[in-house]
């Protein structure tokens, strides 16, 4: 995986939180998920087509989706409250879209977030192209994110090497 892709969703999830939730995030050293490893209760997913392809996945524990989703609301929430699976949505929807943006020279969609619960869930990705798994740790609780990203068939306009920062 390019850390060309890396670099703009950690900035997206610590923004995302950060100016929306009033909620500091810190982002472990990234690293390759383990193909079956179960990671979430609640997982919000985006994809992305066009230049490159791939997803994101904000993964949830229970405790730490309804924490980010009521936050995000503004209310107290239980998994069963209608607006949940919006609410953890649209977070994942702007964190996508703040990395999108930062995907210089590449036209890339993003599709309608999609929001999946399940005690234990295991998100399972092509075996094409490996997932990152961005640790992340919040007032909220824990909880991980899910990129993976492949460029289809050519090579972006401005293309530039950075380390992924973390910090």
């Amino acid at each position: 995986m390019d850390v060309r892709f890396i670099n703009p969703f950690i900035a997206g999830i610590k923004n995302v939180f950060s100016t929306m939730l009033s909620t500091d995030i810190i982002i472990s050293k990234p690293r390759v998920k383990a193909t079956d490893e179960p990671n979430a209760d609640t997982a919000a997913i985006i994809g992305f087509s066009g230049d490159a392809t791939g997803s994101v996945a904000l993964c949830f524990p229970d405790r730490t989706a309804i924490a980010a989703a009521g936050k995000f609301a503004g209310m107290e929430m239980t998994k069963d409250t209608p607006d949940f699976a919006d609410a953890l949505g649209e977070l994942a929807n702007m964190v996508a879209g703040q990395a999108k943006s930062k995907f210089e020279g590449l036209n890339v969609s993003i599709s309608l977030p999609r929001v999946v619960s399940g005690k234990g869930l295991t998100l399972h990705d092509s075996q094409n192209s490996p997932v990152l798994l961005l640790p992340c740790d919040s007032a909220l609780g824990r909880f991980s994110t899910e990129v993976t990203m492949q460029l289809q068939g050519r090579s972006p306009a401005t293309p530039t090497r950075r380390a992924a920062t973390t910090a």
